[in-house]
């Protein structure tokens, strides 16, 4: 007697599973070079202080381009900071699923962010220059 189920695709050429028992092997990657891992650590700043300026706006996260599915993927801030630690920690991206109907009027790009962020900077120190 078996304890577990027949797999019925056992042997079969076009098993849907047949490469997960791979996906060891294909996940060694190299660890993220000392500029890769610099560029995470600034953008989990940037993403601070994104945060910060745009929630009280009603902004709740960033979206992103895919370039695997060029799709738009929804992120709340905390889930783009865990996104960016686990990269810190295993040197490669979590897998992703886009958000299940997300509000796109409640996420900016990373470039409007920045933009935002610079501007806010820039209206602070607006005439400081001269003193």
């Amino acid at each position: 007697m078996q304890d577990e189920p027949i797999d019925p695709f056992n042997g079969d050429p076009t098993d849907p599973a047949a490469g997960l028992d791979d996906l060891a092997d294909d996940e060694e990657t190299e660890p993220l070079t000392e500029a890769e891992r610099q560029d995470v650590l600034e953008d989990l700043s940037d993403l601070e202080i994104y945060q910060a300026l745009l929630s009280p706006t009603g902004i709740r996260g960033l979206v992103i381009e895919c370039e695997d599915c060029h799709e738009p993927h929804y992120f709340d801030w905390d889930l783009l900071r865990g996104n960016l630690r686990h990269l810190l920690s295993s040197g490669r991206p979590r897998v992703h699923e886009p958000a299940y109907d997300p509000d796109p009027d409640h996420y900016v790009t990373w470039e409007y962010a920045r933009g935002y962020a610079d501007g806010v900077h820039d209206t602070l120190t607006e005439g400081t220059d001269d003193e």
